[in-house]
């Protein structure tokens, strides 16, 4: 009898590492996980590198067999051989340009953080039997990711999919990457303060007093929800996907997202002879990242 192939998958977050033991059809036998310790503006990658290590050398340890593959999600730009992050920001410094095959002396496969979020889910969530899906994920930015023809878009120097960055108002300020009136900071955790004048410090407090019929918070809210369909209609008219999937800590916001998102996509959305862009909320939930690497590092490692 074959044994089952055991894969690791590790999610490299700015507030914590997850790491994930699991097999090509994405059960989930361990899951285990310890804080990043990134300090912004402080290259501190020598721990968080090491607890890479450690949590991969730990499900080892556990596994009832040898270890068939090694993927790791990050955020970051990530070249065409999978081997390393291209381009981060300012953020998780130390992580531009470090080879993890070289580090861990043992093959490894990098991908995007929000592109192994897509790809959990069309290997075994929401967007399987799908070959052109778009999804969103809605945290505190917003990333995004594109599956063309069944594979993982990249683009030049591996920047397709960073959909947060879509201007979708130019009256506002530039975001990270010098974009003027970005989705992400239409949307996204991390300008909730900004967008509420400084009344609501998150996403779930923002929801709540727009389920409470709180005037201000409805208005805030319900902008926020109109600029997401203007960069989903954007992409349905650039790409004209069979899917779009929502994933990210937003969308626990549940109906209170998606009831008033169909009726501006109702307004907005060009739709010939009838036809609707399904919008989806994703499935995999905390586990796509580490999912998403482990799958990928698996297809890859059999040359797919």
């Amino acid at each position: 009898m074959t044994e089952t192939p055991l894969l690791i998958g590790i999610d490299i977050g700015g507030t914590d590492l997850k790491a994930t033991l699991t097999d090509p059809s994405g059960q989930i036998f361990i899951e285990i996980s310890t804080p990043t310790l990134d300090i912004i503006g402080r290259d501190n990658s020598q721990v968080w590198k090491a607890s890479v290590k450690r949590l991969i050398d730990e499900l080892e340890r556990k596994a009832s067999g040898p270890i068939a593959a090694i993927g790791i999600s990050t955020p970051g730009t990530v070249d065409h051989a999978h081997s390393h992050v291209l381009s981060n920001g300012t953020k998780m410094l130390g992580i531009e340009g470090h080879v993890w095959n070289d580090y861990l002396d043992r093959p490894v496969f990098v991908i995007n953080d929000a592109h192994a979020a897509l790809y959990a889910e069309s290997r075994i969530g929401s967007a399987v039997g799908y070959r052109e899906v778009v999804m969103l994920t809605l945290g505190t930015g917003v990333g995004g990711a594109i599956l063309l023809d069944d594979k993982i878009y990249q683009g030049q120097v591996g920047r397709a999919g960073h959909l947060g960055h879509m201007s979708v108002n130019d009256d506002t300020l530039l975001d990270i990457v010098k974009t003027p009136g970005s989705l992400e900071d239409a949307i996204g955790e991390s300008s909730v303060k900004l967008r509420s004048h400084g009344k609501y410090q998150t996403t779930k407090a923002l929801v709540q007093g727009y389920q409470d019929h709180e005037p201000f918070a409805s208005w805030v809210w319900l902008q926020s929800i109109r600029a997401l369909s203007r960069g989903l209609i954007s992409l349905i008219n650039i790409l004209s996907p069979e899917l779009i999937l929502l994933g990210g800590g937003i969308t626990r916001a549940g109906e209170a997202l998606m009831t008033p998102l169909e009726s501006f996509m109702e307004l907005y959305e060009w739709r010939p002879k009838g036809h609707i862009t399904p919008v989806h909320l994703a499935k995999m939930g905390n586990s796509a990242g580490s999912l998403g690497a482990a799958l990928f590092a698996w297809d890859k490692t059999k040359g797919r």
